[in-house]
């Protein structure tokens, strides 16, 4: 890995091929405007520092253009270098102009059978609002509605309220994937609890072990990040919209409890496992012995008359074979019975 404070050139280090495409919503109280382009140059024309603009970034391809937005809005090298990072760990960072966040959005693959995930970088202004994503998506196409129509007078509002309605959209996201590994874990528990149950658990847990860690790795972070949103001094949070992020805090919260209880059903379920495993070994052991058993005396009858005496009676008894067989299924069923009547099988 080289050292990213001696080179002045950008990569991309993720593996989407999203070409880098933008969108770009100007609104305040009294109008709205839309603009998308694949250059910052054909958006320009509608931003406007007297309205709340926010850029959507699609797409981290084109490094030239990311570092011309970040240019035009006096974003600091590292933080660039951070935009394009796609493996950067969850965060939350105060500058004098703005504020940083780096967090991670998932996304459910049903063929492969785990969470995809892909970075998203909020950078907050005092009249803008950048989001920067790996690849295209529909998440914040409500939030797009929302301004587009008013809902709740956004328009009406800061900048820092679209990125509380921005947060609030992400935890969500996380809600909706915590909830879904709470509710499957459920479900693997009452299989496990059914002893002879034909569904095979161990891959599926170890799938929903897989996806636990990639939403902790990327959530838990922000359990001590997020608090500088709350406690921030800056004139960038107004203290009017503080309630919607301490709303965020507590869906965030609600995130972090559901990661507890999914850790400690995993846990659980890996030691019902393994006992369930162990338990049913027993019964399969428990109904080899009870074959064994039931051979043990016909073996001895066997071996009786399998010795090679002259003078044995049955021998020369014309219904010996036949009694021979009549004693064996009798002993035989004997002990099965006695079994049956212990309950052993």
């Amino acid at each position: 890995m080289k050292n990213n404070l001696l080179s002045e050139k950008l990569t991309y280090t993720g593996d989407s091929q999203t070409p880098t495409h933008l969108h770009l919503c100007s609104y305040s109280n009294r109008d709205r405007k839309e603009s998308t382009g694949n250059t910052f140059a054909s958006i320009t024309p509608i931003l406007d520092p007297k309205r709340i603009n926010w850029l959507q970034v699609h797409g981290l391809k084109d490094t030239e253009t990311i570092r011309e937005i970040c240019n035009h809005f006096e974003i600091d090298f590292l933080v660039l270098q951070d935009i394009l990072n796609s493996d950067h760990p969850t965060k939350v960072e105060e500058h004098d102009k703005y504020t940083v966040l780096i967090l991670k959005l998932f996304t459910f693959d049903k063929e492969e059978d785990e969470l995809d995930k892909q970075q998203l970088c909020l950078i907050h202004g005092n009249n803008f609002v950048l989001t920067f994503l790996e690849r295209d998506t529909t998440f914040f196409d409500d939030v797009t509605n929302a301004i587009n129509k008013n809902i709740l007078k956004i328009c009406d509002k800061q900048s820092d309220y679209l990125l509380s309605v921005l947060l609030n959209s992400v935890m969500a996201n996380y809600i909706s994937v915590v909830s879904n590994i709470d509710d499957e874990l459920e479900d693997l528990e009452e299989h496990l609890l059914t002893i002879n149950n034909k569904y095979d658990i161990g891959a599926r847990i170890q799938s929903l072990r897989r996806q636990y860690m990639q939403i902790k790795k990327s959530v838990l972070p922000l359990k001590e990040q997020y608090v500088k949103l709350l406690r921030s001094e800056n004139d960038l949070m107004h203290k009017v919209n503080r309630p919607f992020f301490m709303d965020v805090n507590d869906h965030l919260q609600f995130v972090l409890q559901t990661l507890d209880i999914c850790r400690e059903t995993l846990s659980s379920l890996v030691d019902l496992y393994i006992s369930n495993n162990d338990l049913r070994m027993n019964d399969v052991m428990k109904r080899l012995t009870v074959v064994s058993t039931i051979f043990i005396p016909l073996t001895f009858l066997v071996g009786v008359w399998g010795m090679n005496f002259k003078f044995m009676p049955e021998l020369n008894w014309q219904y010996g074979y036949l009694m021979a067989w009549i004693t064996m299924l009798i002993i035989g069923g004997c002990v099965y019975w006695f079994l049956k009547k212990k309950k052993w099988n």
